[in-house]
């Protein structure tokens, strides 16, 4: 078994949709706590699995460089868009694992906002004596899991598109 590390990145990028868009900013949002663990079987590598939990709360908007803005938008995230008070956990769990030339074709089920839905992702994947990484990334609409897209400006004319794509670089190490 693994566990996931510190060192491991999980990053959310949204774009700018709406008739005043252009007005708008795309953002990139960190999860800044997570946990998870591996369980990797060399033998049978499709019998692997995964599973990583992300704090809905320690997502944090990094962009634009306005500290206001990011306060303003993160705070707007966590409460129009996440309702972190009522659906406080993201996760991230593999149903399957097919291994490919690079490393895994995972069917990855997704929970937030209190719905789960289904990518297919693959996954480049370096194993090491004692560390896994694994690299990729996938998008979804937020539609799809009942989250309503943030909307501002004059009449909510400068939107979040719906479609967000979500980047990682998770670091596994071998637990003692």
């Amino acid at each position: 078994m693994y566990v996931v590390s510190p060192a491991s990145r999980f990053e959310v990028k949204t774009g700018k949709a709406g008739l005043f868009g252009f007005l708008g900013h795309d953002h990139v949002i960190r999860a800044r706590a997570f946990s998870g663990r591996l369980v990797r079987y060399p033998g049978t590598p499709a019998s692997s699995h995964v599973e990583i939990t992300v704090p809905a709360e320690s997502l944090e908007v990094l962009t634009p460089p306005d500290t206001e803005e990011i306060r303003k938008v993160t705070a707007a995230m966590r409460t129009e868009v996440l309702h972190v008070d009522r659906f406080p956990e993201m996760t991230f769990a593999s149903l399957s694992a097919v291994p490919i030339d690079s490393g895994f074709h995972i069917e990855l089920e997704i929970t937030m906002h209190g719905a789960a839905r289904v990518v297919l992702v693959d996954v480049k994947v370096e194993i090491g004596a004692d560390t896994v990484r694994a690299r990729g990334g996938f998008s979804v609409k937020q539609r799809d899991f009942g989250m309503r897209p943030f909307r501002g400006g004059p009449g909510g004319s400068v939107k979040v598109a719906d479609r967000v794509t979500f980047d990682f670089e998770a670091v596994a190490v071998r637990a003692p």
